[in-house]
């Protein structure tokens, strides 16, 4: 494999790289070649393949069929031993996953050396460790302060701990799983500043991202899977927003956008609320939300954003301050209490409190009625109701799955959402708590999201929207507020806000009476 004149050499390569998982085919003959200094986006919808493709790379998963090649010290391409980690450190190749693998324990220097350093007595080998950190910190434009604690470092920080674990190995190709799913604005800006300083330095780099904005703002080429097949591999420049959302999806798709509307009564209000312990609790938090609202809360996770979402759910309770539904205290002592209530929810982590994953996709639409007289006869199980119930949902869902039957924890996060999705709205709740809604979700899942709540919001129903991604909270909030640490500020109009300022208040940088 040859580089044409003026372009820079081939580091890796993916050749006919097919794998399956019993009948599914999760990749099927995928190419993919990176260059040196080369920044290549990896887009495609959920369950289109591109993170068994990276797994692959990694030495995660090994290809039935098909080969991963990396450039050795002569520049030529050398096949790479299957399904070993190791190898692929050894090959330059490192790996920034989107949800991070440090010891929280230990200081940022002692999780980039672990493993490569003693840390009992480091002595010399210490001292050129920080001497090579420090160098790499001042090339890379990656500070951070080596000797706290990671638990006690911004997410951003960790981010750069991560990356700097991978430099320090020698890594020529940086691999990057979703970089800015918990970033505020200014952190994800300040991210790609690096990437493509160290792109200019000669690192190939590859990043999986839904979000079309940051692919055409970073990247030098983008590849586009669909059903596990390598659809499109083309120039950024030549792209925009629609031609890759259209790729991504197979069709043409309509971003969900708020009408404006008069808001109604009050549902629900939050007095002077505090709970939870450590950097996640809330403390005196206030707000009012109303008939068809939907207020979004913005904050960078670990704010105190899950604390508010479990009580909501029933599942904490409140140490101060009062709950009112409607005017009506609300003393629930669990989340059958809440829902029960009117209060439902879309929980933030749906692989763990979303669904059960050893359940079926019907058992699953239904646990939260199971004591209701609908999927009852003559005190048991009506199965034959539940089953309609799966199929009648599978269809207005589009749930992509064998059936009712079938186990959902075999599902991709997007249909495994809307299984969520069905059984929350679908019960025609007074309040929705959405937390993290659309995180992980490609742009198809993510506009059946934002169509749904939208709906609610239309039927009167009051939403809460947690999420950290500002144009989703721009596109469908009437109000905004800011959590950071355990504080939330006044919701304002969203038109009166920008990404900017909102950004700020994310990072604890700007007050509200500025950002209004």
């Amino acid at each position: 494999m040859t580089s044409g004149p003026g372009e820079q050499p081939v580091v890796l390569a993916l050749s006919g790289i097919t794998k399956r998982f019993g009948a599914l085919l999760a990749n099927e003959a995928v190419d993919l070649e990176l260059r040196r200094g080369q920044i290549v986006a990896l887009l495609g919808e959920n369950g289109a393949g591109k993170t068994t493709l990276m797994n692959i790379l990694f030495g995660h998963y090994v290809a039935d069929e098909g080969t991963v090649s990396v450039a050795g010290a002569d520049g030529r391409l050398e096949p790479m031993e299957p399904g070993s980690p190791g190898a692929a450190l050894r090959s330059g190749i490192g790996m920034v996953h989107q949800h991070f693998t440090l010891a929280e324990n230990l200081t940022a220097f002692e999780n980039i050396v672990l493993g490569t350093v003693p840390l009992i007595r480091p002595g010399l080998a210490g001292r050129n460790a920080r001497a090579r950190l420090a160098e790499l910190m001042r090339r890379s434009g990656l500070e951070v302060d080596l000797d706290v604690r990671v638990s006690r470092l911004s997410v951003g920080e960790q981010q750069r701990v991560e990356i700097l674990k991978a430099l320090y190995r020698d890594a020529r190709v940086l691999v990057l799983d979703e970089p800015t799913a918990v970033l505020t604005p200014q952190e994800s800006d300040t991210l790609f500043a690096t990437l493509k300083s160290l792109a200019a330095q000669g690192i190939a780099i590859v990043f999986i991202s839904h979000k079309l904005a940051e692919v055409l703002a970073a990247s030098d080429r983008v590849a586009v899977l669909r059903l596990g097949r390598k659809v499109a591999d083309l120039p950024t420049a030549e792209c925009d927003r629609q031609k890759l959302a259209e790729l991504m999806v197979g069709h043409a798709v309509t971003p969900s956008r708020r009408e404006p509307k008069a808001p109604g009564a009050a549902l629900l209000t939050l007095d002077g609320v505090s709970a939870g312990e450590g950097r996640d609790s809330i403390r005196d938090v206030g707000f009012t939300l109303h008939e068809g609202e939907i207020l979004g809360i913005a904050g960078v996770s670990g704010n105190g954003q899950s604390t508010l979402a479990r009580l909501l759910s029933g599942l904490l309770p409140a140490e101060r301050g009062s709950l009112f539904l409607r005017d009506k205290p609300v003393h629930a002592h669990d989340a059958g209490d809440m829902i029960r209530s009117g209060i439902a929810r879309i929980p933030e982590d749906r692989h763990r409190d979303g669904v059960v994953g050893a359940m079926t996709v019907a058992e699953n639409l239904v646990i939260e009625e199971i004591r209701g007289r609908r999927y009852q006869r003559f005190g048991f199980l009506d199965f034959s109701a539940i089953a309609a119930r799966a199929r009648e949902a599978i269809a207005a869902y589009d749930i992509r799955c064998p059936g009712g039957g079938a186990v959902a924890r075999l599902l991709s996060g997007g249909n495994i959402q809307k299984i969520v999705l069905a059984r929350t709205l679908d019960a025609e709740p007074v309040v929705v708590l959405a937390a993290q809604p659309s995180r992980g979700l490609d742009i198809g899942a993510t506009g059946d999201v934002h169509r749904r709540l939208l709906e609610a919001r239309a039927r009167g129903a009051g939403v809460i929207l947690i999420s950290e991604d500002l144009d989703e909270l721009f596109a469908l909030s009437d109000r905004i507020a800011v959590i950071h640490r355990g504080h939330l500020s006044t919701p304002h109009p969203s038109e009166e806000l920008d990404r900017a300022s909102v950004g700020l208040m994310m990072a604890g940088h700007h007050t509200e009476s500025e950002a209004a």
